[in-house]
């Protein structure tokens, strides 16, 4: 982590805390190796843009050989539609109402959409739409591999499949959801019940006249483990940036993590010498995701724990370590970068060079 102390030491007086911050060069380097793993396991990159919710660096993942993108909701959908991404994944059990299918059309009109379902209902409501027969909306089947989220028993995909498939819809496959491989150590069993639930789901899909063309596999804890079997794709996300849960998982070195959050000591707190420090940075900054201790966050280079937070106030456990004086601006590795970035309108990327890109978050512009 020693490029984000750096980061902190040189350029900290130019950023306006809290702010969200991105290392231009590991960001670069994270898109580039986990697009090389990809080609050279032979299975297709979708990586999740919720997490950056950027079209610069989805347009950076798609350059770099991503064979298109994958979204939660359909205004996500929209946006990087927008921008020309024509591949699209709507990886979440979308539940076609009026409104949303209105949508869909629109975005049929110049993408190749493709949503997840995981019941009869899911597919009668699609079909109420006036889906039925419209060979450019894709079905994707949802399955469950242990997570214990959404999804279907992995053998009872090809029922749901055979019923889509009489009601005029076209399904294109099967995709799972590893959720239970986030915790220490747990990746590598997850990826294995995932491959078991995939496999098992797309012969389930051939025992009923459907051979699956996408078999896709998320996340980025699993990430390393899921080319097996009949997979065709990876859908992980939070590599482009990784966090503090992936660096104590072990799932990145700390040399990986691109984004922290710009922080400033603005008070030593009531408690005197041995009470809190506090910092600019709550919930309305880092959500409330914390670790297994409790914590919201690390300071790098063992500057201390964010123990606690208000909407604005996070106080800083500097343990055993020095406190920082007022006015100090420090480097928080957050523990989960999703959330970091649903809280800003901007990641400010810092290149080597000292110069700041400041990259819109997407999901606040306005779909066209």
């Amino acid at each position: 982590m020693h490029k984000i102390i750096q980061a902190v030491r040189d350029h900290g007086e130019a950023l306006e805390t809290p702010a969200a911050v991105v290392l231009g060069d590991v960001l670069r380097e994270n898109i580039r190796r986990m697009q090389a793993f990809a080609d050279d396991h032979g299975v297709a990159l979708r990586p999740h843009v919720k997490t950056h919710k950027s079209v610069d660096i989805a347009l950076m993942q798609i350059r770099a050989g991503a064979a298109g993108i994958t979204v939660s909701d359909l205004h996500q959908a929209e946006v990087f539609a927008a921008a020309g991404i024509v591949d699209v994944f709507v990886a979440f059990p979308l539940w076609m109402s009026r409104a949303r299918a209105e949508r869909a059309r629109r975005l049929l009109e110049r993408t190749e959409l493709k949503v997840g379902v995981e019941s009869r209902a899911a597919v009668d409501a699609i079909v109420e739409q006036g889906f039925s027969g419209d060979d450019r909306l894709e079905l994707v089947i949802e399955v469950d591999c242990g997570a214990r989220r959404s999804g279907l028993v992995p053998h009872l995909a090809g029922a749901l499949a055979e019923y889509a498939l009489s009601r005029g819809l076209r399904v294109a496959g099967v995709f799972t959801y590893p959720g239970h491989g986030w915790a220490h150590g747990a990746a590598e069993g997850a990826a294995r019940d995932q491959a078991a639930a995939l496999h098992d789901a797309a012969e389930s899909l051939r025992a009923a006249g459907v051979e699956p063309r996408i078999v896709s596999a998320g996340s980025t804890p699993t990430a390393k483990h899921s080319p097996a079997g009949s997979v065709t794709e990876i859908r992980p996300g939070e590599y482009v940036f990784y966090s503090m849960d992936q660096y104590r998982h072990e799932v990145c070195r700390g040399e990986d993590i691109a984004l922290f959050v710009a922080a400033t000591v603005v008070s030593n707190g009531p408690g005197g010498p041995d009470g809190p420090q506090i910092l600019d940075v709550g919930t309305m900054a880092l959500g409330r995701e914390v670790d297994e201790r409790g914590g919201y966050g690390w300071i790098a280079g063992d500057g201390g724990t964010v123990a606690r937070l208000n909407e604005y106030h996070g106080f800083l456990d500097v343990g055993d370590g020095p406190r920082h004086g007022i006015g100090t601006v420090l480097p928080l590795i957050p523990n989960h970068s999703c959330t970091v970035v649903q809280n800003v309108r901007e990641l400010l990327v810092l290149e080597a060079d000292g110069t700041i890109d400041r990259v819109p978050v997407s999901r606040f512009g306005r779909p066209r």
